[in-house]
């Protein structure tokens, strides 16, 4: 059976969990959770980042900073995961969805304004595939009603809009580094971008329990105690280090992925022409970091079909997200404005091929014509 996923592995973090495994501090905000830190900052051109145990904890720290309150109105896409509606709905947040673009699956930016209202907080852009959301005309319209915005760039780490970083446009963001995504610290794991210095302090006091221990060992405060509501938000040495042993060959494993990624789209270009499929859409002006090859089918049957076509075949591709909107905790928590055109729809169509790093082409040779045989005996 080729999986769906395999976990992000190069061999060069090894050394690193070992070293940590054996070094006097496990605990985390050690040497390779400071390594890590810098790397972002520096890549990232940010003031701040922290590691967490998860990006469902990095956006519930950033719901945190932003003091959402009860009632409070967060516009985000529907077709997302369930973390980044439930880091605000945890703070008592009222979620509005609007429709998403088809091309490429984010939310569709000339919706956002009409579903603003006295009540809305923030707006959170999801970068589907890791392929940017339009943050020019996302910020003007948060600038123009004095709204946060926080990017919810799990997928996105090594991608940019503009030649600028995606995480790094934005008030705050997150990474992931979960099993499934490009770079992993050992299996589960994320990160806090702070890009607006009035958040930097809050977001230390807020990761370590609400106390100020950061400043305290950086000596800037003679004793640490609790000075704010806050949670346990901070990762293990060995996360860290799994981590940077992947950050040291970020480039070798973006390249690897986008090879991967172009392979697929040859193989199935002659499909796409043919009217049989839709291939992913890349603006001209983002460069996406090959996260996720997907096809698009004609209807809900032709995916179901298949799906199984592929599982028969000993091919595990799966569908994504199902609408936010219309589940059970999404009636209770949230609401669609508009018009729900393209977001069912569209994600009925998905399938999500395998893709990892390290891939081999005969693995992609195979699911492609996998692929070609299901819609040739469809002629």
């Amino acid at each position: 059976m080729i999986p769906f996923n395999r976990p992000p592995y190069t061999g060069n973090e090894d050394q690193y969990v070992l070293a940590a495994m054996r070094s006097p501090k496990i605990s985390g905000d050690g040497e390779y959770g400071q390594r890590c830190q810098a790397w972002f900052e520096q890549h990232l051109g940010c003031p701040k980042t922290l590691l967490t145990p998860s990006c469902t904890q990095a956006l519930e720290m950033a719901a945190l900073l932003i003091d959402i309150q009860p009632g409070d109105e967060i516009i985000m896409p529907s077709y997302t995961f369930v973390s980044t509606a439930n880091a605000f709905v945890l703070r008592g947040a009222k979620i509005v969805f609007v429709d998403i673009r088809p091309d490429t699956m984010n939310m569709d930016e000339t919706l956002i304004e009409d579903a603003i209202t006295p009540k809305t907080r923030a707006i959170v852009p999801v970068h589907y595939a890791g392929v940017a959301c339009d943050m020019t005309v996302i910020n003007a319209i948060a600038e123009k009603h004095g709204l946060f915005v926080i990017e919810d760039a799990a997928q996105g780490m090594m991608s940019k809009l503009d030649d600028k970083p995606l995480g790094a446009l934005s008030h705050m963001a997150a990474y992931s580094f979960h099993e499934t995504k490009n770079f992993t610290s050992g299996g589960e794991g994320g990160l806090l971008i702070i890009n607006d210095e009035r958040f930097v302090q809050r977001a230390e006091i807020i990761r370590e329990k609400g106390t100020n221990r950061s400043q305290f060992f950086r000596g800037m405060v003679d004793k640490y105690t609790w000075v704010d509501a806050g949670s346990s938000y901070l990762p293990s040495e060995l996360q860290a280090a799994y981590l940077w042993g992947q950050l040291e060959q970020a480039d070798i494993i973006t390249k690897n992925r986008l090879a991967n990624w172009n392979v697929y789209h040859q193989g199935l270009t002659e499909l796409a022409q043919s009217g049989r499929i839709t291939l992913p859409s890349i603006p001209s002006n983002c460069q996406h970091n090959g996260h996720m090859f997907y096809i698009k089918c004609k209807d809900l049957v032709e995916r179901t079909a298949l799906l199984a076509h592929m599982k028969k075949n000993d091919i595990l591709a799966v569908f994504h997200y199902v609408p936010l909107h219309s589940a059970p905790a999404g009636l209770q928590f949230s609401r669609f404005h508009g018009e729900d055109r393209y977001t069912t729809q569209e994600s009925e169509r998905l399938v999500r091929l395998p893709m990892w790093y390290g891939m081999g082409n005969d693995v992609i040779v195979k699911v492609i014509a996998a692929i070609q045989s299901f819609f040739s005996a469809k002629t």
